[in-house]
């Protein structure tokens, strides 16, 4: 009886945590950036309820929750620079592929009392996930130069961690919010969130916005990728008009 007790107690243990899905939304589905734009502040909120078909009418927690926020991704450079007879040279580099412009996450609590290290990594839920990736300059001088590049995008507030940014309002009901910078890159944003249960996934959601220039500046970005050589030109014509005119100004 008692060897009966002990495998039915394992079973329960090996089973998987309880099946939910996440009903969530976020407050904005486009930003947009003029020439006043100064950040926008995004919201995110959902609810954790049984799966689709389940049979109990509610869910047990407690839940933790945690929201990736990805921007366009595109290839970077990081390169090293160091001091040569007097000059700063670029001496080394690596170069990572489909690297995130943007990187945010956003969770309940710490991300180390929520799951385990290779949970976070696996998902791409920490930011150093991406500075692991495979890379033909080797691992160890792939991981130097990505967590400078990180250090360096971080101190441009374009990555970040809040561990205290997902508030839930009742067991089940989150909000998250989340101030765009003024420097965020104009693209496809996916925000990625995850359910966690006893350190497993039980639930994710995925969710798209986009931050696109409008107006004047939407002209000059078009203008700078579509028809380069004209747009250089332009830009040379009007440096000297300028440097006439003030020329011209000053000497009156």
């Amino acid at each position: 009886m008692r060897a009966l007790l002990v495998l039915l107690f394992g079973l329960c243990l090996s089973l998987p945590a309880t099946a939910a899905r996440l009903v969530s939304t976020l407050s904005n589905e486009t930003v947009e950036i003029t020439s006043s734009f100064d950040g926008e502040r995004m919201t995110f909120f959902g609810n954790i309820a049984p799966d689709a078909g389940a049979e109990q009418r509610y869910v047990e927690g407690p839940f933790h929750v945690v929201v990736v926020i990805l921007g366009p991704t595109q290839d970077r450079v990081a390169r090293e620079k160091t001091h040569n007879f007097g000059i700063w040279l670029n001496t080394d580099q690596v170069t990572f592929r489909r690297f995130p412009s943007y990187f945010h996450v956003l969770s309940s609590t710490r991300l180390g009392d929520i799951t385990t290290l290779t949970t976070l990594t696996d998902n791409l839920i920490l930011p150093e996930s991406y500075a692991m990736a495979p890379n033909a300059s080797g691992l160890v001088k792939t991981l130097t130069f990505g967590r400078e590049l990180i250090r360096l995008m971080t101190q441009e507030q374009l990555f970040g961690v809040q561990e205290s940014g997902v508030n839930f309002l009742s067991d089940t009901f989150y909000s998250a919010q989340l101030t765009l910078p003024s420097n965020a890159p104009p693209g496809p944003y996916i925000a990625q969130t995850y359910v966690f249960k006893n350190g497993e996934i039980i639930a994710r959601k995925s969710e798209g916005f986009a931050v696109r220039k409008i107006g004047f500046e939407r002209f000059l970005a078009q203008s700078a990728t579509q028809f380069p050589l004209l747009y250089g030109l332009a830009c040379v014509a009007l440096a000297l008009f300028t440097g006439w005119l003030g020329g011209v100004i000053f000497r009156r």
